[in-house]
């Protein structure tokens, strides 16, 4: 019998810049994690990349590495807050190895439950690609609804793509 693990969102280390770069230069997710099309990356632009990101996002973001047992797996952020009417979108991403596990289900519970008792939201939403599966149904397991859908929104792998809007509320 194996023993459960241990998943913890935490701060960025040294360390997990391999991680990271690994998921970010991605092909296979490519599409899920940007608008721009599919480029080689180069470690150093990646490097300066991750710096600059750190060096705006103090008010307008909030990104944690997930770790589990120790192990960087990766990355989950709040962005685009609105202070005034007090949401955030969210976003994850994880290496290959990691998906399907319930550990995307596992850390965006925690990202969420980060927002409303820590950052004082009532609404936490975030986008994905329509046959994303796996990740719809690990969001509708951390509470998230369907609120909307923007059809043939994305040009993802040689096809366009409904992009759904998932939402949840404080109250739920």
């Amino acid at each position: 019998m194996s023993s459960p693990r241990t998943l913890t969102l935490r701060s960025r280390l040294e360390e997990d810049f391999d991680m990271l770069f690994e998921i970010s230069g991605d092909l296979g997710t490519w599409e899920e994690r940007n608008a721009e099309s599919p480029a080689p990356l180069n470690r150093l632009a990646y490097k300066t990349r991750l710096a600059h990101d750190e060096t705006e996002a103090s008010a307008r973001s909030v990104r944690f590495v997930i770790d589990v047992d120790g192990t960087g797996v990766g990355s989950v952020s709040l962005f685009d807050f609105d202070e005034l009417a007090r949401h955030a979108e969210v976003g994850i991403a994880l290496v290959p190895e990691a998906r399907g596990k319930g550990i995307g289900t596992e850390a965006i519970s925690r990202i969420v439950e980060f927002a409303f008792v820590r950052c004082n939201l009532r609404r936490v939403h975030l986008q994905v690609i329509g046959s994303n599966l796996g990740a719809i149904r690990a969001y509708e397991k951390a509470g998230f609804v369907i609120e909307g859908r923007r059809r043939q929104h994305a040009w993802v792998r040689g096809k366009y793509e409904d992009i759904l809007i998932m939402g949840i509320l404080r109250a739920e």
